[in-house]
């Protein structure tokens, strides 16, 4: 990744997820590289997979590949690729993701270039239901805006402003417009920025990564920007090992709630009295189903 006329680089990261990334490979390929004006460049990288992965990387002729001797999880595992990127713009593709004829990065790739307060842009990225996947369109998970979505009170007032900030539910999902924060599953990020801000936070091995980096890129002033008319499919829960075994999708599940923890002690703990930490862990743990 030394080419520093490159405009995209997508960087994928594996583990144990072969059928869908051949399927994500050959679709990106399909639908998007061979249709591009821009210069982009592919970069596996596998975090130590078992399953023939990298058996196939080596065979392949899509993507470059960078080999990993262990799991290093989501944030570590693509910063090893995020260390070396030189194109101007930088993108954060799941494995378990399909491109079409809907998926033309070309049109993020402009909007960027036109709109240079803006450092994260997300496509529209949908469940294989058609449903978008919400955690693509995210608010920022205050204390209030947890406490409303946990209490069910998003989904059973979606339209209220003031009980809808975790998935923004107000907002147009038709029209382009700001968020707070995007899926790492498929958002493309300004490279000079990133560069200001730092990689992803590696505390986060799994889940939280993406909200906290596109908080650091708020809090340096960029936009975040959500744009319905760049569609990515989203074969959700499939990248990694979470089907295959309970004892696997039970650590992906802990994952979830512990990186939840993590995220407000990094960020919001010392906002308040030291009880309202505890509370906020014991009921996260609830949540969690530890007693």
């Amino acid at each position: 990744m030394a080419n520093k006329n490159l405009d995209l680089t997508i960087i994928i990261l594996n583990y144990n997820g072969l059928d869908w990334l051949k399927l994500t490979l050959e679709s990106l390929d399909t639908f998007y590289l061979k249709k591009t004006k821009y210069q982009v460049e592919v970069v596996v990288v596998d975090n130590h997979s078992s399953d023939g992965s990298i058996e196939f990387l080596q065979k392949q002729h899509i993507a470059s590949t960078m080999l990993l001797k262990d799991n290093l999880g989501f944030a570590a595992g693509n910063n090893v690729a995020l260390k070396t990127v030189t194109s101007r713009y930088t993108m954060l593709l799941n494995s378990d993701t399909q491109f079409d004829q809907r998926s033309n990065l070309d049109h993020l790739i402009e909007y960027l270039d036109d709109h240079t307060d803006v450092d994260v842009i997300s496509p529209l990225l949908l469940l294989t239901s058609g449903q978008i996947d919400l955690a693509s369109h995210r608010g920022e998970p205050t204390l209030m805006a947890a406490v409303t979505y946990f209490l069910g009170l998003e989904s059973k007032f979606p339209q209220v402003k003031a009980f809808s900030k975790y998935h923004l539910l107000d907002r147009d999902f038709a029209a382009t417009h700001r968020i707070d924060a995007c899926s790492g599953a498929a958002m493309i990020v300004r490279t000079s920025q990133m560069k200001k801000i730092g990689l992803l936070d590696e505390r986060f091995f799994f889940y939280a990564e993406d909200l906290d980096w596109c908080k650091r890129f708020r809090e340096n002033g960029g936009k975040i920007v959500y744009f319905p008319s760049v569609v990515v499919i989203h074969h959700k829960y499939k990248s990694g090992q979470k089907n295959q075994d309970k004892q696997i999708a039970q650590k992906t599940h802990n994952y979830f709630y512990d990186t939840m923890i993590q995220y407000f002690e990094k960020h919001y703990a010392k906002q308040y009295p030291k009880i309202v930490t505890k509370l906020v862990k014991i009921i996260i743990n609830i949540k969690k189903g530890v007693s």
